[in-house]
């Protein structure tokens, strides 16, 4: 027992320092998985304490930089869960006709493969041209690589999988070139996304939005957190707004539960009507 309270008295401390000195806050993230990300970077530094890892994240930038690579929640491919982008397409593309400009939020946006699926997705519904994605991330070395557009060319079957599931309208090939074992996806899919930092612990909205992706992220937060972040999306959307979670994830017990209205509960799409 004393262990255990030692070990949550140094991870509120490294928490509590790294927001104070460095800004970022992961007070209210979930505990469990906290702990575990926190010792696998441990056992990768070499280090032996939670306060020997402090020390290192507070002095030296570079282990900051690893730290919030660590933290972060990077596990995201194309077209993930195929059925929510395909009845995106087919449930929420309709309402977005309707719109003279369009823009959507991706937040936590992680390395990028789910904001270059709906560009695809936009871009096939004659939609992209008309819109802005805006994408966001805590972590800066993430957002590199989501800017960059190159993930490798191993993936690709799996994407491509994922693609035609989704309701794909062409060859997923169309939309990259391979070179040297990476797939360099075309560049006119990056021309109206804008990638950004952003904190959902800390930040506030920062426009107005036809549509939000939250997925996979609430998850690794605490009741409070969540409650923060729900109320930070609900302010974000317009009225009739289209709210998107993850599989694992629902609005129920949250602040604005009886706000939205489901347009597929299944796959986690809400409308937003307050």
């Amino acid at each position: 027992m004393e262990r255990e309270q030692l070990e949550d008295i140094e991870i509120q401390l490294l928490l509590e320092g790294v927001y104070r000195y460095h800004g970022f806050d992961f007070r209210n993230y979930a505990l469990a998985s906290l702990k575990r990300r926190i010792w696998n970077m441990i056992h990768n530094e070499g280090l032996t304490t939670i306060s020997g890892l402090q020390e290192k994240i507070l002095h030296d930038r570079e282990y900051l930089e690893r730290f919030l690579f660590n933290l972060s929640v990077n596990v995201t491919t194309m077209f993930r869960d195929p059925d929510f982008f395909l009845t995106f397409r087919q449930k929420v593309v309709p309402i977005l006709r309707t719109y003279p400009f369009i823009r959507i939020w991706h937040a936590g946006c992680s390395t990028g493969e789910e904001v270059y699926s709906m560009a695809i997705l936009l871009k096939e519904e004659g939609l992209y041209h008309r819109s802005r994605l805006y994408a966001t991330d805590i972590n800066d070395t993430v957002l590199r690589k989501a800017k960059s557009g190159i993930f490798s060319l191993k993936l690709m079957q799996e994407y491509t999988a994922n693609y035609i599931k989704a309701g794909g309208k062409t060859s997923f090939s169309e939309y990259y070139t391979a070179a040297y074992g990476n797939a360099i996806f075309s560049s006119e899919l990056k021309e109206n996304i804008v990638f950004s930092l952003h904190n959902l612990a800390t930040d506030n909205s920062f426009n107005e939005f036809n549509v939000i992706f939250c997925r996979n992220v609430l998850i690794y937060f605490n009741k409070a957190l969540q409650s923060r972040v729900h109320t930070l999306l609900y302010d974000s959307l317009v009225r009739l707004g289209v709210l998107g979670l993850g599989r694992q994830e629902s609005i129920k017990f949250t602040p604005h539960e009886k706000d939205y209205e489901q347009i597929v509960g299944s796959e986690k799409l809400y409308r937003k009507m307050g």
